[in-house]
Order: structure tokens, then C-alpha cells, then sequence
């Protein structure tokens, strides 16, 4: 992303929007993509599931080497999480429910993150406090474990830390015990033992894991290992300034991997409203302190769908639900912005990744 992306005009703003959310889909149904996806699945099978904050630092496919896609991604502001949630609990079942009834193991990875160079760039869902965060991601798997069983023969959860920083992984294994990926040197590879030696480790500090789950982990382990050396060659801008001027409620933005860019709200918690108006407010302060022009910002609905017909359909009427829940919730608490909104409502393709406009207004 140009780093000056935030300052142009909203329309500016929009168009880049557009061709990032194409580019992505054109990289995910390329031939290449595809059978890269497939020849993955092929060598591991092991169903992958990450939860995260909206934070677009936290694009995991990226930082472990993973191809788009294998990764199914649940987002929500603050990274917080509630199995006891209607959707979130129907939706997580029936992903679950899909790998299974193919034969496959699942691995969750619930994730919160942290910098190590300063407490500002911390997780801001949690007051920037990491010890909060991860209390509140080891409460996520618990919960978890007792709804899909912690038994770790079906399916595995695992709480992993992500240290923007440096892009590295920190694995949470049973009591204190942690593997950081920053302390691998990826150069340390003695007669070729690099993979043996990070097998091991993570036997260690996973014990319990099943043996299969627990191979198809070995690869985004050493992704991230070589991903950290390549950050530590170059001279990275840790950009710790909210400038964020899109709101995205619903689901289908990962092609949004673009730190302080997007404030994502999940359509999972009863309390929706809340975090709309949470991102819509630091959209307005945003504008007040001219880190964003205050030509307009996008509020951005979309809903994902898998077969057409009924599904398609369904996926548009949530979409669209969705779109003027939120515009109707700006209006009536955060009038300033809601003056400035330019309104997408989109469905998304998720065998293709793209998406696709249905109702557009603006100011």
C-alpha cells in the first residue's frame, strides 16, 4: 500500500479499495493458487481455523507461508470472542462439522497479540495490556474445548501469540510452557534437521495434540521462522497511528490485510451496535485530528455465500440487513460521520474470493 493511501480523497481512497479487494480475488482463483491450495491439502489435510483481531497486521497466510485459503479467518474488533454467541457458536458447528464429515482433524488456533517493542502498539481491545489479552484467549479455548471436546483426537485448539513486531509466533502449550519463534534461527540448520528439530519442540510443548494435527502445524511453524528472518533484513515502519477510514460489518475481508487501513466488526456478538460504534467513533477522531481527510469514509457490509440459489439470496438479505443496521446505528449515535459515509453493501463469492457490489450510496 502506498503509505500516503490515507490521506487521498475518499474517491481515491475507494478506487484503491476495489482493485485490492480484485487483486485478491484474481491471486486466489489464478490456476497457480489453486493447485497450490490443492497440493497443500493434499501433503495436509488438517482443517485450519484461526481467530483473530481485526488488527490487518495479523494476516497469517502471509507470516506463516500458508497459501490463500487454507486458513478459514474469524475476525472481530478487540478480538473478543463468545462461543455462546448464537451466530459465532452456529457458524464455528458447522465449519467444524464440514471438515469432519470429510474425515479431517481440525486445528483452531486462537490468537492475540502483542508488541514487544512498545505497550501503544499492544492490542488497543484490551487497553493495550497483553497479560489481559491472553487471559482472555486462554477463557476462549477453554470454551472451545468444552463444546468440540479437549481431548485433542478430533480437534486440537491452541492459544498462539503474534508479535507484530516481527511477525513471530509464540505457541501457548499446557502450564507455562511456550515455543517463541523469534528464537529459531532459520540458518541453524544442521545436516538439514531445521524440520526434525521444530517437530520436537512442538511434541514438547503440545504432548496431548494428535500426531496427525500435529504435522500439519510443522509447516506454518517453519513458514514463520523464515518469514521473521526476512523481516529482520529489512528496515520495517512500525506505524502505530490510527488512520483507519474504512468500517467493515459482517464477513469476507481478508483481502483487507492492511495494517490501520479497516476496523472490522464480526456479525457474531447480540450486542452489535456496540463495536460499530466504538470503530465509528475512532473514524470521526481520525478525521477531527486530520490523520484522514474528512471527505468521507466507506462503511463496508458483506456476507459470504458458498452455492447460489437460496444461499446467494440469504446472503444478500444479511448483507443488506447488516448495511442498514449499521447506518441507521451511525446515524442515531455518531451523526458526524454518518454525513460522511459512503455505503457498500457487497456479497462475497467464497469459492472465488471476489466480491460483489449489490446496493451502493453516498453522501
Amino acid at each position: 500500500m502506498p503509505e500516503t493511501i490515507h490521506t487521498r480523497s475518499i474517491r481515491e481512497r475507494i478506487a484503491w479499495l476495489n482493485e485490492l479487494s480484485s487483486q485478491h480475488s484474481r491471486l486466489y482463483r489464478s490456476p497457480e493458487a489453486y493447485l497450490n491450495r490443492a497440493r497443500y491439502q493434499a501433503r495436509h489435510p488438517t482443517y485450519l481455523i484461526a481467530f483473530k483481531c481485526m488488527d490487518g497486521r495479523l494476516h497469517l497466510p502471509y507470516i506463516t507461508k500458508t497459501p490463500l485459503g487454507i486458513i478459514e479467518p474469524f475476525r472481530n474488533l478487540g478480538g473478543a470472542f463468545d462461543l455462546g454467541w448464537p451466530y459465532l457458536g452456529e457458524i464455528v458447528a458447522a465449519s467444524v462439522m464440514r471438515a469432519v464429515n470429510k474425515g479431517l482433524r481440525v486445528l483452531i488456533l486462537a490468537t492475540y497479540h502483542f508488541s514487544r517493542g512498545a505497550p501503544s502498539r499492544c492490542c488497543a481491545g484490551f487497553d493495550h495490556d497483553t497479560g489481559k489479552a491472553l487471559q482472555a484467549t486462554l477463557k476462549f479455548k477453554a470454551q472451545i474445548e468444552s463444546v468440540f471436546g479437549a481431548d485433542q483426537q478430533t480437534v486440537n485448539t491452541i492459544v498462539v501469540g503474534v508479535e507484530t513486531d516481527e511477525d513471530a509466533l509464540v505457541f501457548h502449550g499446557s502450564g507455562a510452557e511456550t515455543m517463541n519463534l523469534a528464537e529459531i534461527d532459520p540458518e541453524d540448520d544442521r545436516e538439514g534437521d531445521l524440520r526434525l528439530r521444530v517437530s520436537r519442540r512442538l511434541e514438547e510443548v503440545f504432548p496431548d495434540m494428535h500426531q496427525a494435527a500435529l504435522f500439519d502445524l510443522v509447516p506454518l511453524a517453519l513458514g514463520n521462522i523464515r518469514h521473521i528472518a526476512e523481516v529482520r533484513q529489512t528496515v520495517r515502519t512500525l506505524d502505530i497511528e490510527h488512520h483507519e477510514w474504512v468500517l467493515c460489518v459482517g464477513r469476507g475481508f481478508d483481502f483487507l490485510h492492511v495494517p490501520n487501513t479497516a476496523l472490522i466488526v464480526g456479525p457474531y456478538s447480540p450486542n452489535m451496535d456496540e463495536p460499530i460504534v466504538t470503530a465509528a467513533r475512532i473514524i470521526q477522531s481520525n478525521m477531527e485530528e486530520g490523520r484522514i481527510p474528512d471527505d468521507g469514509f466507506v462503511l463496508l457490509a458483506s456476507s459470504p455465500y458458498i452455492d447460489i440459489g437460496v444461499d446467494q439470496r440469504r446472503a444478500i438479505e444479511k448483507a443488506r440487513f447488516m448495511s442498514r443496521f449499521s447506518a441507521e446505528t451511525i446515524a442515531r449515535e455518531v451523526p458526524y460521520v454518518h454525513e460522511r459515509m459512503f455505503r457498500r453493501t457487497c456479497v462475497l463469492n467464497w469459492n472465488t474470493r471476489e466480491l460483489m457490489e449489490i446496493d451502493v450510496s453516498k453522501p
